[in-house]
């Protein structure tokens, strides 16, 4: 009798699933109202990217890239999966143990919102409604299958209907929270800064300012090939028409600017490549765009910047931070700007629409601010930004570094005429020269192509023919201070990687 008053198995995970699964399909619904990032899944998220140990952060890029956020996801649900699970099969006799283990869940989530530096205390409605619901929807299944434990059995089809409601419901939920989410008619506030942006050409690249046809990037990087990496799990969604910036601090007088402030304002072009710190010696994490917008010393001109202030601290929408020296920002040598553009379009939503941040010569965790919010003047010792917090170096000038594009690594090539090309940067310094070495040979200097601006990198390539076998190229850049890039290979944490990328290829 009391094996019979127990659920079956199928049935205790099935009420289990559909509890989580509904607390989670609420609490979006919820948030759609209230905040997006209030969704209790995007919450916890964003709180364990921000309490992800640097080597584990570090591995997450190293190894999935642009995926990391989407791996990240995929793991957070396969815990839930396993956790719901879990809450139907020790709730077989009583739906008592799942329903603490959903408050335990529902806790983690109003924790997560609760501590969000951009979410208001409205916000923990999303997870408290998710908490609610799940945990009613719960119980209510475990009544519902309980009838399915004894015989004869009459309440299976009611259980059954149940769970197909219940179904129906999540989605429905889910739906709904998707689309209200999605509500902000982001792409037609973008479409009409494209249109505005048509008055301000691009700048004419001069001819050979790439070798794209012999395997390195174009010289100019398209928008939907442009590196990504940035903390938002989900991507901010905000119209121009909205968009405000404050800019405060040691100033002597506060500025509020609307998108048509900036407008108003005197636009400049400027060809730029940046750099993210995660990138590993021949990494990816570089390219290059012509970006248009405000300078930022003419923008801080109007707030007036205090002597005292050594740090540009700008925020985002999400609660990210970057920290720039203020004599970096105002430096005359170098265009550091407040983009709204980028290569004739409006910035797209995954790299800061409505408008951004970008610093030469700077790394991007330490400058590239994107979907602004705020700038503030103050000092490197009265605040730390996002990542110094966490172990980064406080300021972040971007290292002299090459890469190789082609040959790729364990390539098969055909003997004879072997093109080896990459690139180089050494941004506000420029590069002068690259070297390469085949086979433990000497260096010999690789033909260089145009230079465009110290602010951008610089394509180079070396032809060599080469018999049957084995080879190792390595490449080495020296910018125009005469600084050499060093062997010493260390990894991108704290300040940025260093070494000489090596490829190993075979020809035949």
């Amino acid at each position: 009798m009391e094996q019979r008053s127990r659920l079956p198995v199928t049935a205790a995970i099935t009420v289990g699933v559909l509890g989580v699964g509904a607390a989670l399909a609420v609490g979006d619904l919820v948030a759609a109202f209230v905040d997006a990032d209030a969704s209790p899944l995007l919450a916890v998220g964003n709180s364990a990217i921000d309490l992800t140990p640097l080597p584990l952060k570090d591995f997450a890029v190293r190894t999935f890239a642009t995926y990391d956020k989407l791996v990240l996801l995929g793991g957070m649900g396969l815990f839930l999966l396993a956790a719901a699970a879990l809450a139907g099969l020790v709730s077989r006799r009583t739906p008592w143990p799942g329903t603490v283990v959903a408050l335990l869940l529902g806790g983690l989530g109003i924790i997560a919102v609760l501590t969000r530096p951009n979410l208001t205390p409205a916000a923990v409605l999303a997870p408290l409604a998710g908490v609610f619901v799940g945990v009613a929807v719960f119980r209510w299944l475990h009544r519902l299958a309980r009838r399915t434990a004894d015989p004869p059995r009459e309440g299976r089809r009611a259980f059954l209907l149940g769970a197909v409601g219940a179904v129906v419901g999540i989605g429905l939920a889910g739906a709904g929270g998707r689309l209200l989410a999605g509500r902000v008619d982001v792409e037609s506030s973008r479409a009409k800064v494209t249109r505005m942006l048509t008055a301000y050409p691009l700048p004419a690249k001069p001819a050979g300012a790439d070798f794209a046809r012999d395997g390195t990037p174009s010289f100019v990087t398209p928008n939907a090939q442009f590196y990504r990496v940035d903390t938002a799990l989900s991507v901010p969604q905000l119209r121009a028409e909205d968009w405000t910036l404050r800019v405060h601090g040691l100033v002597d007088r506060e500025l509020r600017l609307t998108f048509a402030d900036i407008m108003a304002m005197e636009l400049v072009t400027r060809t730029i490549t940046m750099t993210c710190v995660s990138n590993e010696v021949g990494g990816p994490y570089v390219s290059t765009a012509d970006f248009t917008g405000v300078l930022l010393r003419d923008l801080l001109a109007k707030a007036g910047v205090r002597p005292e202030a050594d740090q540009v601290l700008s925020s985002s929408v999400d609660g990210y931070s970057a920290g720039s020296p203020v004599s970096t920002v105002l430096d005359p040598d170098r265009d550091a700007m407040l983009a709204i553009g980028m290569n004739g379009q409006a910035l797209p939503p995954e790299h800061g629409f409505p408008a951004r941040l970008v610093v030469p010569g700077v790394y991007g965790y330490a400058s590239a601010t994107k979907w602004l919010k705020e700038i503030e003047l103050t000092t490197f010792a009265a605040k730390q930004q996002y990542w110094v917090s966490r172990g980064y170096s406080q300021r972040a000038p971007i290292k002299t570094e090459s890469r190789i594009d082609v040959p790729q690594g364990l390539q098969s090539l055909s003997a004879g005429r072997v093109v080896v090309a990459g690139i180089a940067w050494a941004q506000t310094k420029g590069i002068a020269k690259v070297e390469v070495r085949m086979d433990g040979g000497p260096w010999q200097e690789a033909d260089l192509a145009v230079s465009v601006t110290n602010e951008t990198w610089r394509m180079w390539r070396k032809v060599y023919d080469l018999k049957p076998g084995t080879h190792t190229v390595i490449c080495r850049a020296t910018d125009t201070t005469g600084y050499v890039q060093t062997q010493q290979r260390v990894s991108p944490i704290p300040d940025g990687a260093t070494g000489w990328h090596t490829i190993v290829f075979t020809t035949s």
